[in-house]
């Protein structure tokens, strides 16, 4: 599987990472950047990293709004981005679910994460350099897909993952408490060492050591 590109990029999950979380949400007025998301993405566009959400969008399989009502939640996404003057390079989602109601959309895929098919679509249209690259998610199925893919993982420890399912593909390279910090982290080059969820940043442990917190 090639990696080998000439440009770098951030993928991005979408709720709960770049935007607040509100479940199923497509109406554009509701859309806002999360607290400290508009300084970070700056930073990962003044140091050259490409942009790019990769979205899980099981609301259409569900039935709860068709595929279309995305389009306006790209545009919005676009706007709120060129508002602060950072240009977002793709917007690749999702829109299955093995137990949705909709027939052509309740099926098994490669797109939805953790699988990694949507990263390798947008790193061959983008002609990214995975190995270079991150993935910024909130829940381990985001860390999954970018490991998978080939990418650097880092999990903003914001509350959103609540099973703590690990294993091999499900360790972050690093783990953030917002995204600012994430940034901070990319940008910086301070990925190692990685905390443990629920301790204090200072509480360090590497790669591979992550575990779910204690009942």
């Amino acid at each position: 599987m090639a990696m080998i590109g000439t440009q770098r990029a951030v993928f991005l999950d979408k709720d709960g990472t770049l935007i607040e979380d509100v479940p199923y949400n497509v109406d554009p007025a509701r859309i806002r950047l999360m607290p400290g998301a508009a300084e970070a993405l700056r930073a990962l566009h003044r140091a050259s990293y490409l942009l790019i959400v990769i979205s899980n969008q099981s609301g259409v399989a569900r039935g709860y709004f068709p595929e279309t009502a995305l389009v306006a939640v790209e545009a919005r996404l676009r706007a709120l981005l060129a508002a602060i003057g950072v240009p977002l390079a793709g917007f690749y989602y999702c829109p299955h679910h093995p137990d949705g109601v909709v027939p052509e959309y309740a099926v098994s895929c490669i797109c939805r994460k953790p699988s990694h098919g949507l990263i390798i679509r947008a790193g061959r249209e983008h002609d990214i350099d995975r190995a270079a690259s991150w993935f910024v998610g909130d829940i381990l199925d985001d860390v999954e897909a970018g490991n998978r893919a080939g990418c650097r993982t880092l999990l903003i420890d914001n509350g959103g993952e609540t099973l703590w399912e690990v294993g091999p593909d499900r360790t972050p390279d690093a783990i953030a408490r917002d995204f600012a910090e994430a940034a901070r982290i990319i940008t910086q080059g301070t990925a190692e060492p990685v905390y443990q969820p629920g301790l204090p940043v200072s509480d360090t442990q590497t790669r591979g050591a992550l575990h779910a917190p204690p009942d």
